[in-house]
Formats: C-alpha cells, sequence, structure tokens
C-alpha cells in the first residue's frame, strides 16, 4: 500500500507544469481581441522562443562542424522543455523551400522542419509559423544562390511586383497544404498551430489602399486552404497602416520590441530597466475597433550580458494587453561557443545559463500575470505579483508556492517551502548552495524524493557580441565538480544521491546536505524513503533521466582582463581578472612597476569559480602610470604572460613581447574626463545620420566628433502620423571612466563641455548626468563656433526629460523614459551623459540645421 501511494505522488508530481492550453482544437479571436481556445473558451498564453536550426547559417554550420541536425533538434528542444517554453515560432526561409513560381520544394530544410515542429508537438509546445522571410539566407555570411521567389525579386519588389504577389499566394497556399510527413497533418490543420503569420517585416511604403489589397491577397490565399486558423500580419514596422491591414482580413498584428537597439558591438553597461519600462501602443483604439489580437514574434535586450531585464519586459507585453511573445533568438548548441547566427543576440541553455533562466521565468509571467495588469512606474514596478527584478544584483525571481527561480545568488526566502515542487536557479539561495557556474534544477516527483539536474559551468573568454566567427570562440562549458548543499526539508540532510543519466557513474557521500557534484541527472532521496521510481519514468514530457550538454572544451588557458581606466593617487588598486583552463592553474600572479621605480609582485586570490583579484596598496599608486603583466602558471608548471598570451614569463631573457597592462595614476585634484572624442566616439549611442564624422584637430591625440544635422525632426517611415518631437539626443556610458576615481567624485563642482558649434552658426545643447535610476539632470549651454570650454556648475544641474537611449524598435514607443523618480541628483550614482539638441532652440529655430563639434567633457 505504501508503494502504491508513493507511485500516485509519483504521478502527480511529475505531470506538474503550466497547464497545457492545447486543447487539440482551433483558436479564435472573441469580440474583445482576446485569442482564445474553442473547446475551452480560456484565453490563449504561451511563451518561447525562435530558432533556425533548419535553414540558413545554422543549418549550413551544422553541416561544416558535421552536426547531426536531428540529434542537435532532440537536445535544444529537450532544453526548451527545463525552461517551460511552451511557444515557438519561426519566419521560414522560403528562399529555400520554394521556387520562383512559388511552389514548395521538399528538400531537405522542409524535411529538417518538419522534424523540428514534430518534435515540438511531442513536448506540448504550440508555434506560430511565418511562412515568408523575405530574406536571402545568407546573414551573417553573403546570400547564396537559392531557388527562391524572394531571391529573385527581394522584399521590395516582393509587396508590389505582379509576378512575385502571386509566386508568394501560390506559396502561401502550398505551404500551408503541406503535410508533414512526421505527424501526417498539414499544416493548415495542425492542433499546435495557434496562429500564422502573413510575412517577416513587410515595410510597406506604398498608400492604404494598396497595402489593403496586397494583405487581402494574402489571406485569401491562405484561406482558401480551409484553414480556420487565426492569420496575422506585421504592423510594427509601419503602424499608419493599421486600419489597412486589418481590412484586408487579418485577426491581428504582430510586433516586436528591441529597447536596447540592435549592433552595439559590445555589452551595454548601466541600468537598463528604464528602457523597459513600457510598451506604450498609441493604436490602442484601432485595434480595439477591429476586435485585433496582439502577439510578439521576437524580442531581446541585444547587447546585453545580464539577465535581470527579460521579466521586466515579458510585464510590460502584458500590460500592454501581448498574449503570447517569442525571444530572439535561441542559438543551437553547437553555435553556442561561437554565437555566430545573430551576434547581437546570445542565448541557450549551456553558454548563457542566467538569460536563459530568465527566459524560464518570463514563461510563468506570461501565464500568471493577468492581461493588461498595471505595475506603475520605474522603480515601483520592479516588484509585481510573485516576481522581482534587481538592476543592481543582476537578478530576476519567481517565488511562488510551487515554484522558485532565480538568475543569481538571493537571499529571498521561498514563500512556502513545504508546497515547492520545482526550483530552478544559478548561484546560491536560502535552499541551494552552489560554487558553479551553470544552472540547476530541481524537481519533486515524490514525497521525500527529488530530479536533480546540473549543467556544466558556462564562461564568456570574449566578447560575445562583436564580429564573431566559427574560428572565434566566445564562449566555453566546462564538466567541472563543485561543492553543492541542499536545504529542503522535504529531503532532510542525510539523504542519498543516484546518478540516473547515460554514462554517468559519478558517486559521492552527502554530508549533513552537502555533497560535491558534476554535471549530470540525479535522483535524491529522503533516508528511508522506499525506491518508487525507475530511470526510463516519464518525467513530464520527457525521460527521467534525460541529459543532455555539450562536452568541455576548454582545451586552453583562457584569461580575461580589462585594466580600470584610471585611478586616484593614493587609492588601492584593485585588479580583477577571469581564468578559465583545463585544469586549474597552480597559480596566477602580478608583477609590475609604478613610474617612480617600485617593483611589486602580488599572488591573486580566487574569489569564485574562475574570478581572482589581487590588489595593489595605495602606497605604491603614485602618480605616473601602474604597469604590469599577468602570469599564469599552469598545473604542468608551463607559465604563460598576459597581455600578450605567450608562453613564458615577463623577466625571462628571451620573452620579447613585453606589451604590459597601464593604468594612468591621476593626482586627485585632476579632472575626470567622460568624453573624449577621440578615444570614445564609437562608444556613443546614438542614431546616425549622414554627416556624423570624427575628424583630427591641429593637436595630436585630439580630435573633434562633429554631428550636423539638417533637421532635428526626421518623419519616420514606419510611423507616419507620429506627433513631431524636435529633440535629436545622444549618449554616453561613463561608468568605466568613473570606477577608479569615484574617491574624488563627491570634490567635483564643474561639468565642462569642449567644443564648439557648426554650420557657422551658435547652437543650443542640453548635458546631463543621468543617474542609475533613470533620472537625468542637466542644464543648456550656448555653444558658439569657436572652438573653448563651456562650464556648468554642477549645483545649477535641475531635473530634464531622459530620453530612451539606445533608440528602440519598434519606433512607435515613447521617446522620453517617464518616471516619477524624485531622490535627487547624486553624483556618485551618474552612469551616462546625455546631450540633446532641441531643448532651448526656439520653435522659428527648430526647422534649421544644427550642428555640434565634441572633443571632450569633463568634470572639475
Amino acid at each position: 500500500m505504501k508503494s502504491l501511494y508513493t507511485l500516485i505522488l509519483l504521478v502527480v508530481f511529475v505531470s506538474i507544469g503550466h497547464s497545457q492550453e492545447h486543447p487539440n482544437s482551433d483558436v479564435f479571436v472573441d469580440e474583445n481581441g482576446i485569442m482564445r481556445w474553442a473547446s475551452t473558451k480560456e484565453e490563449v498564453k504561451g511563451f518561447g522562443v525562435n530558432y533556425s536550426v533548419p535553414f540558413a547559417h545554422a543549418y549550413r554550420s551544422a553541416q561544416r562542424l558535421h552536426i547531426d541536425v536531428k540529434k542537435a533538434i532532440d537536445q535544444d528542444v529537450y532544453h526548451f522543455t527545463r525552461l517551460g517554453f511552451d511557444l515557438y515560432r519561426l519566419h521560414v526561409w522560403d528562399t529555400e523551400i520554394s521556387d520562383v513560381h512559388g511552389n514548395l520544394i521538399e528538400n531537405d530544410h522542409l524535411d529538417a522542419f518538419d522534424y523540428l515542429l514534430n518534435k515540438l508537438k511531442e513536448h506540448q509546445i504550440n508555434y506560430v509559423i511565418t511562412p515568408i522571410a523575405f530574406w536571402g539566407n545568407g546573414w551573417p555570411e553573403p546570400d547564396t544562390e537559392s531557388p527562391g521567389f524572394s531571391h529573385k525579386y527581394g522584399k521590395a519588389d516582393c509587396l508590389t511586383n505582379p509576378d512575385a504577389i502571386a509566386a508568394q499566394q501560390n506559396y502561401l497556399y502550398q505551404f500551408l497544404n503541406h503535410v508533414n510527413p512526421y505527424t501526417g497533418v498539414a499544416y493548415k490543420d495542425e492542433p499546435n498551430v495557434i496562429a500564422f503569420e502573413v510575412s517577416n517585416e513587410p515595410h510597406h511604403r506604398g498608400n492604404a489602399q494598396d497595402v489593403t489589397t496586397f494583405v487581402k491577397g494574402m489571406v485569401d490565399a491562405m484561406r482558401r486552404t480551409g484553414t480556420s486558423k487565426p492569420i496575422f500580419y506585421n504592423m510594427s514596422h509601419a503602424v499608419h497602416n493599421i486600419d489597412a491591414y486589418f481590412q484586408g482580413g487579418v485577426q491581428g498584428g504582430t510586433f516586436q520590441w528591441y529597447p536596447t537597439g540592435l549592433g552595439y558591438g559590445k555589452e551595454l553597461s548601466g541600468n537598463l530597466l528604464p528602457n523597459v519600462d513600457n510598451y506604450h501602443m498609441p493604436f490602442d483604439d484601432v485595434f480595439k475597433k477591429h476586435q485585433g489580437a496582439k502577439l510578439v514574434y521576437e524580442f531581446d535586450a541585444a547587447d546585453v550580458g545580464r539577465s535581470y531585464i527579460y521579466p521586466a519586459m515579458a510585464r510590460s507585453f502584458r500590460t500592454a494587453g501581448i498574449q503570447i511573445a517569442t525571444h530572439f533568438a535561441y542559438d543551437p548548441s553547437y553555435l553556442g561557443p561561437f554565437n555566430t547566427e545573430y551576434n547581437t543576440h546570445y542565448m541557450n541553455l549551456n553558454y548563457t545559463p542566467q538569460k536563459a533562466l530568465s527566459l524560464k521565468i518570463c514563461a510563468e509571467v506570461f501565464h500568471e500575470i493577468p492581461l493588461h495588469a498595471n505595475y506603475g512606474r520605474y522603480p515601483q514596478n520592479t516588484t509585481f505579483g510573485n516576481f522581482k527584478v534587481d538592476y543592481k544584483n543582476d537578478l530576476s525571481e519567481y517565488n511562488s508556492k510551487a515554484k522558485f527561480f532565480y538568475t543569481n545568488h538571493t537571499k529571498s526566502q521561498p514563500i512556502d517551502e513545504a508546497s515547492l515542487t520545482e526550483i530552478a536557479g544559478f548561484g546560491s539561495s536560502p535552499l541551494v548552495e552552489y560554487e558553479g557556474v551553470g544552472a540547476y534544477f530541481l524537481d519533486k516527483i515524490a514525497r521525500g524524493v527529488w530530479r536533480l539536474e546540473v549543467l556544466p559551468d558556462a564562461v564568456w573568454v570574449d566578447n560575445p557580441f562583436g564580429r564573431n566567427s566559427l574560428n572565434k570562440t566566445v564562449g566555453v562549458t566546462k564538466w567541472q565538480i563543485h561543492k553543492m548543499g541542499i536545504k529542503l526539508k522535504d529531503l532532510g540532510t542525510d539523504f542519498s544521491m543516484t546518478a540516473i543519466n547515460e554514462g554517468n557513474t559519478f558517486q559521492t557521500d552527502v554530508v549533513n546536505g552537502s555533497f560535491n557534484i558534476k554535471p549530470g541527472t540525479y535522483v535524491l532521496s529522503r533516508k528511508n524513503v522506499e525506491k518508487s521510481w525507475t530511470e526510463d519514468d516519464a518525467f513530464k514530457t520527457n525521460k527521467l533521466n534525460d541529459f543532455y550538454a555539450p562536452p568541455s572544451h576548454v582545451k586552453k588557458t583562457w584569461l580575461k582582463h580589462q585594466p580600470q581606466e584610471t585611478i586616484a593617487q593614493g587609492d588601492t588598486l584593485q585588479i580583477k581578472v577571469q581564468c578559465i583552463s583545463e585544469f586549474k592553474p597552480k597559480e596566477i600572479s602580478l608583477v609590475g612597476y609604478n613610474s617612480n621605480g617600485t617593483y611589486f609582485n602580488q599572488t591573486f586570490e580566487s574569489s569564485s569559480p574562475y574570478q581572482y583579484t589581487a590588489t595593489i596598496p595605495s602606497e605604491t599608486i603614485k602618480t605616473g602610470y601602474i604597469n604590469y603583466n599577468i602570469i599564469v602558471t599552469e598545473e604542468n608548471g608551463k607559465q604563460i604572460t598576459f597581455p600578450s598570451g605567450k608562453p613564458g614569463h615577463v623577466y625571462d631573457w628571451d620573452f620579447y613581447d613585453r606589451v604590459s597592462y597601464k593604468v594612468p595614476v591621476l593626482p586627485k585634484a585632476y579632472p575626470i574626463y567622460l568624453f573624449n572624442a577621440h578615444e570614445d566616439a564609437n562608444d556613443l549611442v546614438r542614431q546616425w545620420r549622414q554627416g556624423f564624422k570624427l575628424i583630427p584637430t591641429e593637436y595630436a591625440g585630439i580630435s573633434e566628433y562633429q554631428i550636423k544635422l539638417d533637421t532635428i525632426f526626421k518623419i519616420d517611415e514606419e510611423n507616419r502620423n507620429a506627433t513631431p518631437i524636435y529633440d535629436y539626443s545622444f549618449k554616453h556610458f561613463v561608468i568605466d571612466k568613473l570606477r577608479g576615481r569615484t574617491s574624488v567624485l563627491p570634490l567635483k563642482e564643474k561639468l565642462i563641455f569642449n567644443g564648439r558649434s557648426l554650420n557657422e552658426q551658435p547652437c543650443q545643447l542640453q548635458v546631463a548626468l543621468v543617474l542609475d535610476d533613470g533620472s537625468s539632470y542637466g542644464a543648456i549651454i550656448n555653444v558658439d563656433t569657436e572652438m573653448k570650454d563651456y562650464v556648468i556648475n554642477i549645483s545649477d544641474l535641475q531635473p530634464v526629460k531622459t530620453v530612451t537611449l539606445p533608440r528602440p524598435y519598434p519606433s512607435f514607443l515613447p521617446y522620453y523614459f517617464d518616471h516619477n523618480n524624485s531622490t535627487g541628483f547624486d553624483i556618485t550614482r551618474v552612469e551616462s551623459i546625455q546631450f540633446s539638441i532641441g531643448p532651448g532652440i526656439s520653435e522659428a529655430e527648430l526647422q534649421h540645421p544644427h550642428g555640434i563639434g565634441i572633443v571632450s567633457v569633463r568634470l572639475e
């Protein structure tokens, strides 16, 4: 009887997850613009990712790397299930599966796509399919020769050329009628298809009637198949045509969100929660008129490597009435080391575990937060329902009765430990102490019995957002044994641990709830609990012993270090490095000297996995330069000197590459340069326009960045009805500039702009300091044509509008960050500097050209 009772509990616990709202019926859009399941009338909810292994660069890369595409799909879809995804979306590369007439070509790409859809179906993951991408198949490579109509006509002609339009209609008809050989069901009838989106980002530029005619032709071709699925159209790329889209017969609109822009080239810094505070849709009344539904087909905080931001985006989506959303884009695990597919994005459970866990929390947001629920403005909305986002600690958290998820170390207590059935995390919490830097999952499968899954360590060894290549490694994984401690009352402190995934023979002793662990899947059982499971038992939509992680590929020593830009004389200099190698280094040391000829030698101490620190004492920090090298002594005694990365010790007689790290040591009274055009122009966050350029001055090492505007306001071709905002703003992050000078920041009294006006006429420029809560304090200076200093007293700074920078996609989103912060100016909390051309300029002058040349901005 006891065994039967335990078995019943097992069945109960392994089936817990999102209630699958896939009742094998179609979806309809009700009179309020809400998608509902026809059989239950329940609201459709869903969250997941875009993922493109069957096509284009991902498919070609698999071939180059000798990867079995279907096996790779199996592995990644397994991780989708661990992250709680129940939705998938993709713009299909029509150019690879069609001819110029729109006839469907059944080939390896279509076969791989069919296989993927079936695999998703097996795991109760629904999908939104966009049959037409318009793109060539190259990105990030050059396009290859492909047979499709998109390759022949391109996007612009596809929207206007009669032959191209006919080809698309033919293709859509054949695509929806295509029977997936793995399911035996045509796409038009597939129960897992929630909706179709006609095409990806069409960018219509014609008149409204032509747009309606185009859309109606596509919708009619799809309806001729007999499908009753909702048909959506991309509306975010020309929102002034929304009426025209609906008049073409669609049931809803698709939108995207890139709140941090795209393609910055390296990681953005600073607090970006103000950028995701609000997904305001100024055309909501049009949607209500047409009873239209909304979904988000793509979103990401591009060029952001942290984990705090995604649930805030999900919250804003739900407030805006978005029912379902898919992140763009999940990297195939085999591309995780390289991030070549879309270098401005980076997402994979193995290689970006904290970011991936943040998406797992987003899935809960979409299933738990009601549509249109409003939680106020930042920073009040950083806690909403059972969710929390925390910029300072890079933490997203979901804390409900049954589930406890976190993306970084947290001190939050679970609200009801006795009711917990699922834990997922990174780092340590009151329930789990873990020294590794990979994700882990704990799932209750019966009373006193838990399933533990631990993934390998993930470490970024290079900039993942730069120019990437299959010959450049940006991320590595390492299978490492770490200490773990679990404090669950349901398990007690004297539980057993059994390795169950294939090939895992790891054994360890549990002492007072603590044990060593290596990547794999395990069953933890409270003492004296009778075994009631087998390795092949069902676990949600998987097997109990399922596990996948890429092999460790740390075959060399990787060291990453960014020297401080400056330091104040007499401060201590803490030097931080990241170092990962096949075996733990025997020693990491630092050797160097200051400008007075004083030599120093320090040994780094381990501060956390793969992170090391050393401190140069204040008495060594004299005006001049601190020069140093870092030497890694490997387990076998071999040494590598950095920054050169060459074997040997920098002091060896034949060590020829003696380049060193160098930190300027400045007197406390010296100015702090927040912006230096010669060095920083490429890092400005700006919307580029013709006529922006960096030019040298007559002085060596001093340059001027010129910003010339023919007009401050430009019509937005994707939002032609927008109210004009006469402001051109750009910004520069200064966190790194201030890091070594924090001790002298409160002593600074003046903000000094060095530059001039262009176009042979004066220009008013607002210069503002932006704090870590998104509030800005600035003043307007009248800049004339003479290159000189313009002084603003810090005491004269007043609250000014913060512009949302980088500018987001879509462009209809708010230009200014509307907040109610009232903490006042604090120079120690400055994160960026904002420049604005527009404030203070008279209405008569707003239509004229304006220009500014910037050499530097400093604090004195």
